[in-house]
């Protein structure tokens, strides 16, 4: 089945997250988070593209870019493919680190991309840590000049750092591209599925026999389906596939 365009920003911002296959932790120790950042640094120089933000979670990484050449991809490949190899090589891992393809959001309002901009410097609030205590965002640069992060657009559209800190911490009810993540995750979900029933959906799968429906199943989670979507997806009861997991 033929991968749906993305569709691209007309102002060249554009909001991207990238996760682990599986929610897999992308980062291990302090390190890791210091090699993210370096090639990110590297790759978007190279590449042309501003960032604006970012915030590197333990499964997961959010970027805010200006992207004014249409080179995302170019830097997004780099920084999987390097960020792949050094960590399967370090804790003596093989396969694939990342889902397949990242999650990107076009964003062509200026309300809009200040809305993106606090929700990724919030995000460790979802884990309990506070926005200012989060060692590896850009929360910290914002009036800093920094090799990685450019927030010039930034702190015309907001002000000066009292107001910026005001803003971060303004009552919201943000979203973005999580709000749509489930479907999205679902969408790449189904084609694995239809791609391991040779294009039937994962209903099928209910009326195959116990040991064929078993190898099915253990190949979807390890493709990096979670047991919540295998469930969902096939109609094959929780118990049934957690038993596959364990």
């Amino acid at each position: 089945m033929p991968r749906q365009a993305r569709v691209k920003s007309e102002s060249g911002y554009t909001h991207l997250i990238v996760r682990g296959i599986g929610r897999q932790v992308l980062f291990e120790a302090r390190e890791d988070y210091q090699f993210y950042l370096a090639i990110l640094e590297r790759y978007s120089h190279e590449t042309e593209i501003q960032v604006c933000a970012y915030c590197l979670m333990e499964n997961h990484v959010h970027l805010l870019v200006c992207d004014a050449n249409a080179r995302i991809a170019s830097m997004m490949k780099k920084l999987g493919v390097s960020y792949s190899q050094y960590f399967n090589r370090k804790y003596k891992r093989q396969g694939h680190l990342f889902q397949d393809r990242y999650l990107s959001e076009p964003i062509d309002d200026e309300r809009y991309l200040l809305t993106v901009f606090r929700y990724i410097l919030n995000n460790p609030q979802k884990v309990g840590i506070s926005t200012a205590d989060y060692e590896w965002s850009s929360y910290r640069l914002f009036a800093q000049p920094s090799p990685i992060v450019d927030t010039r657009v930034f702190r015309e559209l907001i002000g000066d750092e009292e107001q910026y800190v005001a803003y971060l911490a303004m009552p919201n009810d943000d979203h973005c591209l999580e709000y749509e993540r489930r479907r999205k995750d679902d969408e790449w979900a189904r084609e694995i599925i239809r791609k391991r029933l040779g294009g039937k959906s994962g209903t099928v799968l209910q009326s195959f026999e116990r040991a064929e429906q078993n190898k099915v199943l253990a190949q979807l989670l390890k493709d990096g389906l979670s047991i919540r979507q295998v469930e969902r997806l096939t109609g094959i009861s929780r118990g049934i596939v957690q038993g596959i997991k364990s």
